[in-house]
């Protein structure tokens, strides 16, 4: 059994930071590609980073520059760190694995003057 919780979205203003969090049970995440992922309201989720097991990075291009995804394997947690937030940022962030088997709840990020 699996259980992903992402955590510390937030209300930020256009060019602010947010750090998410995405931390696993049930599943060590160094052994997977992990991916990051984002819904806005009305839209399909799509994808947003990955970070290999080899820590091989990847971006959409719309956070290409802007955005960081990173792993602890220590604390089995992954992270996103997001810098030069812009309003189209604003969704329900996501992350997840291949064979996971679920999707968490997310974490809502609002990027908003």
């Amino acid at each position: 059994h699996v259980q992903l919780v992402e955590s510390g979205g937030g209300l930020v203003q256009p060019g602010g930071s947010l750090r998410l969090s995405c931390a696993a049970s049930g599943s060590i995440l160094s052994n997977y590609n992990m991916h990051w992922y984002r819904q806005a309201p009305g839209k399909q989720r799509t994808w947003v980073a990955t970070i290999t097991v080899t820590n091989i990075t990847n971006y959409a291009d719309s956070v290409k520059g802007r955005f960081a995804i990173s792993r602890d394997n220590a604390k089995n947690t992954v992270y996103l760190q997001m810098d030069s937030l812009k309003p189209e940022d604003t969704a329900v962030y996501y992350c997840n694995f291949l064979g996971s088997g679920s999707w968490g709840q997310g974490t809502q990020v609002t990027v908003s003057s």
